[in-house]
């Protein structure tokens, strides 16, 4: 029989959780609850990390952990501090007992891991100082926070341009801290603020909602809010711990709740520290790559299956505000769904710096559909890295992103459609077996081989490794696409898959007439098949030489522009007369087979794939026009897209 505990700040963990007698504390009703129990948090703010020691049982079975209907719950890594002493000018300092962190200060603790880039000349660290919920940045010194300087641009490490810092008063908000073996005093500069009069808090936790072991399965978390841990670097080759995750788990569904000012990550649905933990750095023998590869295996060896891993549902949330990634995963990210969650502001504070940054940035993220989300103003949107086989990332919304998607050292099949890409940088593609179908290109397009990398290749909708293989580029398909170049001399369009085949079979004919004597060499030489028809170039975008069917108009002037409006968004484009709805649907027959891993492009459940619906979920019918959304038409359009 089920039980409904309840949690209210006027109760007691010696009360039985009752809605008469509720706990004290969301952890006293996590010790209690057990599968099929529901949890139920009355308003109000509590300052703890809950780790849940019982999972559910199967879906029908799981337990629920979820704010009271109509109240505010707030889970928060971060304690309120009003014993600050005043120093000099516009500088405090508060003295905390070492005792408050446990055995993570996050004061002492430096980001560190795999692909960590550090800034020149200093460390920095997991803590974090709010004002009134708006996070500080942490000074190289002492004398360095008691004269700040307004920093107005950074150097972007990935595109080496500098970029505008977002919010360039906030970096004059500093924080130092000094830690010995009993205390850690911490220094802020809150400029004209009276710290003991606002809310001021510290980070002191690592998560807020994070289970201690492994196979906590079938855990429901919804509509908090969650913000201040001090989660630290999650490369694909460590411990992924977030403000919130399932800690290599299998059925968690996190909704409708608003997450924010994770130092790092914010959603985790990834690997755990067994199947390694930052070798390259700490070890310094062999590449990260090495690893990785090894990390692959000795998942599989503790269980990485459908049966046991992944299965995630992450949906209706928002996030913001975090310093690495809003949602992060390897491995365990398998088979799961995220979808319709708002997630912006992204790696934009630059304190620091790694290749393992995006709003959404998943390793081996295999069947995993990745849809209707709105990703804007992060350093990176999303980034689909290792094995992403049968993932589909469909009817997204991306803008102000540095990058809006990046797939890398993958093989497909995966499929790209009914996305809005609007950033000036759409897609960087290092990988092959692609289907881009139906997308909106407001940005230029990078492809590139990887010849000096093999990554793995599994059994259709499975963790079973089959092979392995170099990127050689290309056995994309792009179809019904719109591209919109710009004034730069980036490149917008398919004219980068100049060179290239048309078919499996002039492929084989050109690697066949090298003779047999060659074996790896040849391969290398010819280039992959595109697959490119029906697309819409305009602004100055390129089209593939040898596409057939397309309107191509560089010198059109689309006028495109997304505009937010409040909290909805439009897009307006004007269309040529040319733009009439003579596009095929395209399935899973349509679309082929991809060459390495030899499979085709299907639904998660093995089903024939149908891409027949526009970003609005509209049906199209049998044929329809280049683009996302099946409404466009020839003339000036405002369509709302968020």
């Amino acid at each position: 029989m089920s039980v409904t505990y309840y949690v209210s700040k006027d109760g007691s963990d010696a009360h039985i959780g009752s809605k008469e007698k509720p706990f004290l504390t969301i952890g006293a009703a996590a010790f209690a609850a057990r599968a099929g129990d529901t949890v139920i948090v009355r308003g109000g703010v509590y300052r703890e990390w809950v780790r849940p020691k019982e999972g559910g049982l199967s879906d029908a079975r799981r337990i629920t952990y979820q704010a009271a209907e109509g109240e505010k719950a707030v889970i928060k890594g971060s304690e309120r501090l009003q014993n600050w002493e005043h120093v000099e000018g516009s500088v405090w300092k508060a003295v905390l007992d070492n005792g408050i962190f446990g055995q993570w200060n996050p004061y002492k603790e430096i980001i560190s891991g795999d692909w960590m880039i550090y800034p020149a000349g200093r460390h920095i660290h997991l803590g974090d100082v709010y004002l009134n919920g708006m996070s500080f940045y942490e000074a190289e010194s002492y004398d360095a926070l008691a004269a700040p300087e307004v920093r107005t641009e950074i150097l972007d490490h990935w595109t080496n341009e500098i970029v505008p810092i977002k919010n360039p008063e906030q970096t004059t908000y500093l924080w130092y801290a000094v830690v010995d073996e009993d205390t850690t005093t911490i220094y802020a500069n809150f400029h004209g603020a009276d710290p003991n009069k606002e809310l001021v808090e510290v980070n002191v936790r690592k998560c807020c909602f994070y289970p201690d072991k492994t196979g906590v399965n079938y855990i429901t978390v919804r509509g908090f809010e969650m913000a201040h841990a001090a989660t630290p670097w999650a490369p694909p080759t460590g411990d992924q711990p977030g403000l919130i995750g399932a800690n290599w788990s299998k059925g968690w569904i996190i909704e409708e709740n608003v997450i924010h000012d994770a130092k790092c990550s914010a959603v985790s649905i990834g690997k755990e520290a067994s199947t390694g933990d930052n070798y390259r750095t700490f070890r310094k023998d062999k590449p990260g790559y090495q690893y990785q590869l090894e990390a692959v295996f000795s998942a599989r060896k503790i269980g990485w299956s459908k049966e046991k891993i992944g299965s995630h549902i992450i949906r209706n949330n928002v996030i913001y505000d975090c310093g690495q990634n809003g949602v992060v995963g390897h491995l365990g990210c398998v088979f799961s769904e995220i979808y319709r969650n708002h997630i912006y502001n992204i790696a934009l504070k630059r304190e620091f710096y790694g290749y393992e940054i995006a709003g959404i940035k998943l390793h081996a993220a295999i069947d995993v559909q990745i849809h209707h989300n709105y990703i804007h103003d992060c350093s990176l949107g999303t980034w689909l890295d290792w094995q992403a086989q049968g993932t589909r990332v469909s009817k997204n919304l991306y803008h102000h992103n540095n990058r809006d998607l990046f797939v890398e050292v993958s093989h497909g099949p995966y499929v790209v459609d009914h996305n809005i890409f609007g950033s000036k940088y759409a897609l960087d593609n290092h990988a092959q077996g692609g289907a881009y179908v139906h997308n909106f290109f407001a940005g230029k397009i990078i492809l590139k081989k990887m010849l000096n990398r093999a990554t793995p290749y599994h059994a259709p909708h499975s963790t079973d490794v089959t092979g392995y293989a170099m990127v050689y580029g290309a056995d994309d398909r792009f179809y019904g696409n719109i591209f919109v170049g710009g004034k730069t001399q980036d490149l917008v369009g398919t004219a980068l898959y100049n060179g290239c085949t048309v078919s499996l079979e002039e492929y084989i004919k050109r690697v066949d007439a090298m003779g047999m004597g060659m074996d790896l060499e040849v391969f290398e030489q010819v280039e992959q098949p595109a697959y490119i028809a029906n697309n819409a170039y305009f602004n100055g975008a390129k089209a593939f030489d040898r596409e057939t069917t397309h309107i191509n108009k560089p010198d059109f002037d689309t006028n495109f522009k997304l505009e937010p409006v409040g909290d909805a968004v439009y897009l307006e484009i004007d269309l040529p007369n040319e733009f009439v709805p003579d596009c095929a649907i395209h399935d899973t027959r349509s679309l082929g087979r991809v060459r390495i891993v030899d499979a085709d492009f299907e639904n998660p459940d093995g089903s024939p794939i149908r891409l027949d619906t526009d970003y609005a979920d509209q049906s199209v019918g049998n044929k329809t026009a280049a683009g996302p959304i099946g409404s466009l038409k020839p003339g000036s359009n405002r369509v709302k897209v968020w």
